[in-house]
């Protein structure tokens, strides 16, 4: 049997906001990263209990091996929650001679007799690496941003049934691409310091039935993130919730104010889902954590607010749902003009998903310096880094259209450090030949069987 590695402990402050399970206790388990992981990658183990009650209750809780059998217990605490209060405990596991399917088991007994258990299963493949070098999930973005570089597939995703989004994740699932993002829940193209935009005046559209802004994009599903999500429970996938968009690069305190909304709609219309992973915050920034800032004062108000406003996130989402990690995607461009920001960031952020290491701009460093650099950052802080992996490349009118399996699968060994390996992004890079549509062009059902065929000969691989 492994061992516990390390064991973190904490009772976050009293719950201002009602969970998504209304009277009854919230109980969770996460693990970081989810699914398939190499024998070079710890995992962490994250617990979660929000007493929903109106009294005070004392909690049992047991970590498990396997299942809850008393060989298997790894560890065994008691904490009493006054009404309100969560806890989240986080267990760090070395998973080095673990290969094959294993399964972490939480139990969780109350004083009023209730008893709940979890299970997560996780599979451990032996490497020489951290990298599985395959593509373990994928951003769904609901529509595109941008219409010039999504040219050749927002008039295909706006038509898309809640169907035809359930059939697109059982496809992004048959090629181990388990991992969900979906990419935002608003749309709204207003940027950090180029607007007047307050919780209040906010004009941006949802992309689901919100209760918060009348305003809706113009697509066929009524809640595409309701398909996403209950297809995703039945095939034993993780989503990350994209809330946003509030104004890109923005992480002002009115920005910051707009995501708790949202944060805590979202959590109490989908929080139920046993898919729901994590929050996405979909603003992104650059790697200098300034952006396009050219004064000194303006560059540090920037690094300041990206630190102040994941802590007072983290803080608020640790109450609701205290074991879901939080997860934002940086560009890999001038990280080391934001080397001295990156340890208030990244105490609060679970999961940095930076991208661009295939395009670095000339006297920057090296995609691949610039991965080990964030590594190094990330090790410091306790946090996890993955990688965003650009599966598109741009035409000359700046349309995307799918970048060819070489190059992807170029940047797969390359850069080999990361735990986890998403990509930009499957709807409209990627299509299934079973489908009886497609979202872009025809060179994505060419990637979709050139990607399906590298993964089977990865797998085939393995087995010898």
């Amino acid at each position: 049997m492994k061992t516990l590695r390390r064991f973190f402990f904490n009772l976050p402050a009293m719950l201002a906001l009602l969970s998504c399970s209304g009277n009854h206790d919230y109980i969770g388990l996460t693990l970081v990263p989810p699914g398939r992981v190499t024998d070079k990658v710890d995992l962490d183990i994250r617990a979660g209990v929000v007493n929903n009650g109106d009294a005070d209750k004392t909690y049992n809780i047991y970590m498990y091996l396997g299942d809850d059998a008393d060989e298997n217990i790894l560890l065994q605490e008691s904490v009493s929650l006054k009404p309100g209060e969560s806890y989240a405990g986080k267990y760090i596991l070395d998973t080095d001679g673990m290969s094959g399917e294993n399964e972490i088991s939480l139990k969780i007994e109350s004083g009023s007799g209730q008893k709940h258990l979890v299970t997560r299963p996780f599979e451990v493949v032996k490497s020489e690496i951290r990298s599985t070098r395959q593509i373990d999930g994928a951003w769904a973005g609901l529509y595109h941003w941008s219409e010039e570089e999504g040219r050749h597939w927002n008039k295909d995703i706006k038509e898309l049934t809640a169907d035809q989004w359930r059939e697109l994740v059982k496809s992004m699932h048959s090629v181990g691409m388990d991992v969900v993002v979906i990419q935002e829940v608003f749309r709204n193209n207003d940027y950090v310091g180029q607007h007047s935009t307050t919780v209040e005046n906010y004009q941006g559209r949802a992309f689901y039935p919100s209760r918060l802004y009348p305003g809706r994009m113009p697509i066929a599903s009524e809640d595409p993130v309701e398909a996403i999500l209950s297809e995703a429970d039945e095939l034993g996938m993780s989503v990350f919730v994209g809330v946003g968009m509030f104004a890109w690069f923005d992480f002002t305190a009115e920005s910051l104010n707009w995501h708790k909304r949202v944060a805590s709609e979202l959590w109490e219309r989908y929080g139920h889902h046993s898919s729901f992973y994590g929050f996405y915050i979909s603003e992104e920034c650059a790697g200098n954590l300034y952006n396009s800032e050219t004064t000194d004062e303006m560059k540090a108000v920037r690094k300041k607010e990206i630190a102040d406003f994941f802590r007072d996130f983290k803080e608020m989402t640790g109450k609701i749902a205290p074991d879901k990690p939080l997860m934002l995607a940086t560009n890999s461009m001038g990280v080391m003009d934001g080397a001295d920001a990156y340890p208030a960031l990244l105490e609060n952020l679970d999961i940095l998903c930076p991208f661009g290491f295939a395009r670095m701009p000339e006297g920057d460093l090296t995609g691949k310096e610039a991965a080990d650099l964030l590594q190094n950052f990330c090790d410091d802080a306790g946090s996890h880094l993955w990688f965003d992996l650009e599966a598109f490349l741009f035409n000359p009118d700046m349309s995307l259209y799918p970048r060819p399996i070489e190059q992807i699968i170029g940047d797969l060994n390359l850069l080999d450090n990361f735990e986890k390996v998403l990509c930009y992004q499957f709807p409209g890079v990627f299509s299934d030949p079973k489908w009886n549509f497609r979202v872009g062009e025809e060179r994505t059902v060419q990637l979709f069987n050139d990607y399906k065929e590298y993964l089977e000969k990865l797998r085939s691989e393995r087995a010898e």
